[in-house]
């Protein structure tokens, strides 16, 4: 429909402080007042361009800055795109040996449930593959 924003922008505190996901489109987010396009990766402390082409190429390897986080991060979001996607649990047992719990669902979520966490003061990540 002509007139609908596709963007949807997320209520947040000031994003000088800390990294926070402040809005989300097509092919885009907007962290902390800069524009990110494609994956991106986000810690309390900084964003980070993720070089993936979808959530189901999730591993151990391609989210080695978010491992190497001190302090460490407790829990990893995902957001897939527009819905959650299988990971191998071999993954999901690396993450868990490293100490970082996972939780996937669909970008919109992901990014909500980031914002929430860090506003409740917790060491969260996410790692973001953008709506279509």
């Amino acid at each position: 429909m002509a007139g609908i924003p596709t963007d949807k922008t997320l209520p947040a505190p000031d994003p000088a402080q800390r990294q926070i996901i402040q809005s989300y489109g097509p092919g885009r987010f907007k962290i902390s007042e800069t524009e990110w396009v494609g994956p991106v990766l986000v810690t309390p402390e900084a964003s980070f361009a993720w070089p993936v082409q979808g959530a189901a190429e999730l591993a151990p390897a391609n989210l080695a800055p978010l491992l190497a986080v001190r302090p460490a991060l407790e829990i990893l979001i995902v957001g897939c795109g527009a819905r959650a996607v299988f990971i191998a649990p071999q993954v999901r047992t690396a993450l868990r040996a490293a100490g970082l719990g996972l939780e996937l669902m669909d970008t919109g979520a992901a990014c909500r449930t980031y914002n929430v966490l860090l506003a409740e003061g917790r060491r969260v990540g996410a790692a973001l593959v953008p709506v279509p």
